[in-house]
């Protein structure tokens, strides 16, 4: 691997919305708070966090299928906020999306035909027979039969039905996919399934990949780095197995604690993390995890820790590790 294919700096989103019931007053909640990461080409690079943390924003941000309050994103060098509608177009052609959804995501009322074909026919991708044989090959490089094309998203199952949003995703060759939680709505057996074939195409087809999902388990058999996310920042990132072999923020421990180990012979030790996520709405002051950590100290209630590199790819925001020391996690 060599460049950057994307990069993703201080990529800041807020919403308004309205609190309590009929017509309450206005609340601002900040989804995202300075993101920062890049990725290079065929690199998967995973997003990690609990519900809430802002994580599936940040990859629609980064299509622009929502627009981002400041911050940049810059594919192959050109910038996608700054994009006008025909460059934009270009764009999206490259990077695509698999959303989590097989149900609600593909039309029920277009055959497979029509769903894969409509972006071909769109960005001008040869005649009507060679779509056609596209995406009848498309088809067949997701494991679907060719007739699958004239039927109906209702006659397929869930695996299925993914399958074929990964395959609308495929037909316009992009070199970036998001994959929004392609396997958390699927049972345990196909969630395999899907990831080996992801896997597979990645290989494949040097595609990259943004990965975001709530299970560290699937992050770890699947991409090369991570990021994980608490309530719209960053608060540690690196390389894998480094993030799971020596965790640096406390938060970062306990999502792998509580991750099943795939061998009954293995001695796990489940922490158990106190408290909820807090509201987005009302964040705690200082280190937003203060109320669930057990190091929290007077500092993290607060101020907000600085991030700190701490060499080999890895960084942390939090008050265990000032920018003048680094050392091991604590026990």
């Amino acid at each position: 691997m060599s460049g950057v294919l994307l990069d993703v700096q201080g990529l800041s989103k807020s919403f308004t919305v309205r609190r309590g019931f009929m017509g309450g007053a206005l609340a601002t909640v900040h989804a995202l708070n300075g993101v920062s990461f890049s990725i290079g080409p065929g690199e998967a690079f995973g997003l990690v966090g609990e519900s809430g943390c802002g994580k599936s924003t940040a990859g629609r941000a980064i299509l622009r299928l929502i627009e981002a309050d400041s911050g940049t994103v810059l594919f192959k060098g050109e910038s996608v906020f700054a994009a006008d509608t025909g460059a934009l177009r270009r764009l999206r052609r490259q990077m695509q999306i698999v959303f989590q959804d097989p149900y609600s995501s593909l039309n029920p009322r277009r055959t497979i035909n029509q769903t894969l074909s409509e972006p071909m026919r769109v960005h001008g991708m040869g005649s009507s027979t060679e779509i056609r044989e596209a995406v009848h090959a498309v088809l067949g490089e997701v494991g679907m039969p060719s007739d699958a094309a004239g039927k109906y998203p209702h006659e397929f199952s869930g695996g299925q039905r993914q399958r074929i949003g990964i395959a609308r995703a495929l037909v316009l060759q992009p070199e970036l996919v998001v994959a929004d939680e392609p396997v958390s709505a699927l049972d345990v057996s196909i969630q395999a399934q899907i990831l080996v074939l992801l896997r597979n195409l990645q290989q494949k087809r040097n595609l990259s990949f943004v990965f975001i999902s709530h299970d560290l388990g699937v992050v770890r058999h699947f991409c090369r780095s991570v990021a994980v996310m608490y309530l719209g920042r960053i608060v540690e990132r690196g390389p894998i197995p480094g993030i799971f072999d020596e965790p640096l923020h406390p938060y970062t421990r306990a999502l792998r604690n509580a991750s099943p180990v795939p061998d009954p012979a293995a001695k796990v030790t489940m922490a158990k993390l106190e408290g909820e996520v807090a509201s987005a709405l009302a964040p705690p002051s200082g280190c937003h995890f203060h109320p669930r950590c057990p190091h929290a100290t007077e500092i993290c209630r607060q101020v907000y820790p600085p991030w700190t590199e701490l060499g080999s790819g890895r960084g942390v925001a939090c008050h265990l590790y000032p920018p003048e020391r680094t050392g091991a996690a604590p026990s």
